[in-house]
């Protein structure tokens, strides 16, 4: 099965028929499809690739059109928060994560000659909170590099030259402030 970075088609066998749905998940599911964000993501009109002390890849940071933080640390992990700073999708060590409000989804395929299956697994109190202390450390990293000048600006596209590129560091501010942490449930999804 061919894999865009925007789309991911999920088959199932059921009794010999094959059902398929195409879901826009707008994120890469592996390094080898990862774009070029600074040149092909139209969904961050505003975005910045830095080279980031400590960071083996560039980082992007980015803004959607309705104001939510999307940052790349290389092509994992990636973090994507709703316009109030809190989380709604991830995609780390592999594995899609996704809010359900009050935890995350962590979302994957298991694969066979015959079928493929999409598997949710709710994390439970002590997973969430690895995964949030994770997270939280390596945004801390970001925005006191960011702060203190040490990250170097590579390349940047803005929606309006004249305005200039978002204040990042203030939108990660933000979003290490959000309380809460996660953001509602993602509507119209029940795996």
């Amino acid at each position: 099965m061919a894999e865009h970075p925007r789309e991911t088609l999920i088959e199932f066998q059921l009794s010999g028929h094959c059902l398929s749905t195409t879901w826009n998940i707008q994120m890469a599911r592996n390094e080898s499809d990862r774009e070029d964000l600074i040149r092909e993501a139209q969904g961050l009109p505003d975005r910045a690739e830095w080279q980031v002390p400590g960071e083996a890849d560039p980082v992007v940071t980015g803004v959607k059109r309705n104001g939510s933080l999307c940052l790349y640390l290389g092509a994992d992990p990636v973090y994507q928060f709703d316009q109030e700073g809190r989380l709604r999708r991830a995609y780390v060590a592999g594995f899609l994560y996704r809010t359900q409000g009050d935890t995350l989804a962590r979302i994957y395929r298991e694969r066979t000659e015959t079928e493929t299956t999409l598997v949710r697994h709710d994390l439970d109190t002590g997973e969430l909170d690895a995964f949030l202390t994770s997270m939280t450390n390596r945004l801390q990293v970001l925005r006191d590099e960011l702060a203190n000048g040490r990250a170097t600006l590579l390349r940047s596209v803005e929606r309006d030259p004249l305005a200039g590129l978002p204040d990042f560091l203030t939108l990660i501010d933000e979003t290490l402030d959000a309380a809460p942490v996660l953001a509602p449930a993602i509507p119209g999804r029940d795996i």
